[in-house]
């Protein structure tokens, strides 16, 4: 169920591979992507396993409706009846709320102060790094109290993998030139877990960085790989006292 898992403290945190839930072909077995074509029931069945398994209940594990945005929301409680909002990035001061962010190539950051009592969870592409969304989600966790922040950097799809058009890795480099790469083959590529990484040092941020390409271990989800296929999530939570 778990590529990794740890603790910082009060804090716990892990980034979910492909085993351990009931989906069935393309999206075998622990899609937790709804919006992906997988049958409800199974994503359904899949989140709760997770929930269960960061010791929360299954309304208070909080999925995002990602949009490649830079948008970032404070939560202090369950989805009302209005549901998950669009947004790349959660932050949270409730214990017991588990933040997730759903990715099949995309980075994963989860941030936490133990200290001050301040979790997040971000869905970084191309996009969401370069509109700065690592800036956006600091800047709410600080406002929140948050002041020694660490982040844990998941699986993603590496540089060499993440093959794509010469003016888009200028973009992004003109952002982050760290995130500037060159694909397995030569050609130009973006490197967005590197331009997520500089951001956060940048910002002050202590960083962890979970090895693994999401495109060349299929124990992950890969969207470039596979074309239709499931989602992987990081998820933190902040332990109920």
């Amino acid at each position: 169920m778990f590529f990794a898992r740890g603790q910082l403290g009060p804090v716990h945190w892990g980034f979910t591979d492909r085993e351990g839930g009931v989906s069935a072909g393309e999206f075998g077995s622990l899609n937790l992507g709804g919006h992906v074509g997988d049958d409800p029931g199974a994503v359904e069945t899949n989140r709760s396993r997770v929930a269960e398994a960061m010791s929360v209940s299954r309304d208070h594990l909080l999925f995002l409706q990602q949009c490649h945005g830079n948008d970032v929301v404070v939560v202090d409680g369950p989805w009302g009846a209005s549901g998950a909002p669009r947004a790349d990035g959660v932050v949270t001061t409730t214990p017991g709320l588990a933040l997730a962010a759903l990715v099949a190539d995309c980075t994963p950051v989860l941030l936490a102060d133990p200290v001050a009592g301040v979790v997040a969870a971000v869905h970084a592409g191309r996009p969401g790094m370069t509109s700065r969304i690592v800036d956006v989600t600091v800047a709410r966790m600080r406002g929140l109290g948050a002041r020694e922040i660490t982040a844990v950097v998941g699986p993603s799809v590496c540089g060499r993998c993440y093959e794509v058009p010469a003016d888009l890795r200028d973009e992004a480099a003109a952002v982050s030139p760290e995130s500037a790469g060159v694909s397995w083959t030569g050609t130009p590529a973006v490197d967005v877990a590197s331009g997520v990484v500089a951001q956060l040092h940048t910002n002050d941020v202590a960083v962890q960085w979970i090895a693994g390409c999401a495109r060349e271990d299929e124990r992950l989800y890969s969207y470039r790989r596979d074309g239709r296929t499931g989602r992987f999530a990081g998820v933190v939570v902040l332990e109920a006292s």
